[in-house]
């Protein structure tokens, strides 16, 4: 969660909507006990130990808890978390390759504390899941035949967390859970289809990316699966939300605060933002692009059609990093137009607010996008986004009046797209109108937290019926 560490979206998932559901239930978080997140906890009580299983090595569960005073459980094991890098790899971007342990200790230690034999004091009424990274809860607790139902979040289908099927001998899995109806997937481990089995239910996070993901295109080899949970009603999308901290108004971390209506404030963070990346002084639009620079957000789309937006009369600014091919094209295309294309490889979330503030439209060729945050953020900051019609851009972009979808993940439509911007940006009546109608949007957790709290109660009703 991103109190502690952020790698993309999900962090920002894990650390508001627990919030949003405190309203609702009592919730507590589970994280591996990496280096950032125990250096940042004031205090921790241990409040049980796992035995070593398998290859997994032993270790320690510590409770503490967040400034606001949301429970936090940290698996504590310096030989597995207490590593630089991020989270799954190393300096060098190499993933660790005792990740099948790593994230296997996790879900084995989340089924202990769901079961109520880690922490004497608590015990889980249902465990929610997010990801491969956590996916085998669902599963240990079925092999130790834990009666706790349990919800797998797809943040990303395209993850999926494969090992060599020796892995299934190391993370003390059964020998017979490795078939077609099982772990198995093209004769690798895939923990994320672990989850896919084993969870009561399953979510995603836009009702659009939980039809795409059935079919062929988007399904990732999984689509039959998830088709026959659609078909069995145990597959639901519910999507995203932001935090409040997203308001123009109030966000200290912007050249200057502003509100719908208030032009000049914006235009404010345009000028620093173009003075921060050297850009020319302009009166055209500017174009921003904040995203994980990975062949899924469709940044070559982007790159094809930059000197075109640039002999428009357009300025592109690029944070973000990602694939070491991307970061090269795009740092090459800065050093050929200095003037009108900005890049800043790294995140610093400071630096995309202002982006988002002082853009005029924000660039999304997502591929596929399961429901994305940067169109959201974009909208309350008064950037139009531009976003391929797929996934949560087609559930939270109106398009021609909160921004431009185009349906096609290709140069060509999403040329049209930045035609139709600039088209808008023409005229000053339509761009402001829509600006306000794209400010005027609410993405609060609240109602995301509401429709996973009536999913709590129905799964484990269904789950005590069955029983």
């Amino acid at each position: 969660m991103d109190d502690f560490v952020r790698v993309g979206g999900l962090a920002a998932v894990s650390a508001a909507l627990p919030r949003a559901l405190r309203a609702h239930t009592d919730v507590r978080i589970m994280l591996p006990g990496y280096r950032d997140v125990v250096e940042q906890l004031t205090h921790i009580d241990i409040v049980g130990q796992c035995e070593a299983l398998a290859e997994m090595p032993a270790c320690s569960l510590g409770r503490s808890a967040t400034r606001d005073g949301l429970p936090v459980y940290v698996l504590l094991c310096d030989q597995l978390y207490n590593r630089p890098g991020n989270p799954y790899g190393d300096e060098n971007g190499q993933d660790w390759p005792d990740n099948d342990i790593r994230f296997g200790r996790l879900a084995a230690a989340a089924a202990e504390l769901a079961a109520g034999t880690l922490d004497r004091n608590w015990a889980a009424d249902l465990v929610h899941a997010n990801d491969w990274q956590a996916a085998l809860v669902p599963a240990y607790l079925a092999w130790r035949g834990v009666d706790v139902p349990s919800i797998l979040t797809i943040h990303n289908l395209a993850y999926q967390g494969l090992f060599p099927r020796e892995s299934l001998r190391r993370i003390g899995a059964p020998e017979s859970s490795f078939h077609i109806d099982g772990l198995e997937f093209y004769d690798k481990l895939s923990f994320l289809k672990g989850g896919l089995i084993y969870a009561s239910h399953l979510t995603t996070v836009s009702a659009t990316y939980a039809k795409e993901i059935t079919t062929p295109e988007l399904g990732c080899g999984l689509e039959g699966l998830l088709r026959g949970r659609s078909n069995a009603h145990e597959l639901t999308g519910i999507l995203n939300g932001i935090d409040e901290s997203w308001d123009p108004r109030y966000c200290q971390q912007l050249a200057q605060p502003f509100a719908a209506g208030d032009w000049a404030g914006k235009r404010a963070n345009a000028d620093y933002v173009r003075k921060q990346f050297g850009l020319a002084v302009s009166r055209g639009p500017m174009f921003g692009l904040v995203a994980r620079l990975v062949h899924q957000k469709g940044i070559d789309l982007v790159l094809e059609a930059a000197d075109k937006i640039v002999d428009a009369g357009g300025q592109i600014v690029v944070t973000g990093s990602g694939e070491p091919a991307i970061e090269r094209a795009l740092m090459d295309a800065h050093r050929r137009r200095p003037d009108s294309i900005g890049v800043a490889i790294g995140f610093n979330e400071a630096q995309a607010r202002r982006i988002f503030a002082g853009s005029d439209f924000t660039l999304m060729p997502s591929r596929f996008e399961p429901c994305g945050l940067s169109q959201m953020y974009a909208q309350r900051f008064g950037s139009l986004p531009i976003g391929h019609q797929t996934g949560g851009l087609a559930e939270t972009i109106t398009d021609g009046e909160t921004g431009f979808l185009f349906t096609q993940p290709s140069a060509e439509s999403f040329l049209g797209g930045v035609r139709r911007a600039f088209s808008a940006f023409m005229s000053t009546e339509r761009l402001n109108a829509m600006r306000h109608s794209a400010m005027a949007r609410s993405f609060s957790w609240d109602l995301s937290a509401a429709c996973y709290s009536a999913l709590y109660q129905k799964t484990i009703g269904l789950t005590s019926k069955a029983a």
